[in-house]
């Protein structure tokens, strides 16, 4: 049985978004949280909300126990992209792309 909490155009993008993710992949999901609320990245914060709505998913939903869960799966997608120009000298203009993603994580109950 797996639980899954998706979080979508989260405003950050995915490559900074990812550094933290790998952080949690495969982990029992108390050390999970430790190790987001030690984390200094803004991605932390987002990716901890994820996945406290993962477990009160697993909970409310399916009856799981919470002390008894784990990463089973976490990714992040890219998602749509905002375009904005900065003018520059000589009136020219510089794109700027302002990246969203979709944080997915997926909770499962421990084998054994």
């Amino acid at each position: 049985m797996e639980a899954k909490a998706i979080a979508k155009e989260v405003r950050i993008s995915p490559r900074k978004a990812r550094l933290v993710i790998d952080l949690v992949r495969g982990k029992d999901v108390d050390k999970a949280i430790g190790i987001l609320k030690n984390t200094q990245k803004k991605a932390a914060e987002i990716i901890e909300k994820v996945l406290n709505s993962a477990v009160a998913n697993a909970v409310n939903n399916h009856g799981m126990i919470a002390d008894e869960l784990k990463v089973s799966e976490a990714y992040v997608d890219q998602g749509p992209t905002m375009k904005r120009y900065k003018p520059r000298a000589m009136g020219q203009a510089s794109p700027i792309n302002k990246r969203t993603s979709h944080i997915t994580i997926k909770v499962a109950e421990k084998e054994g």
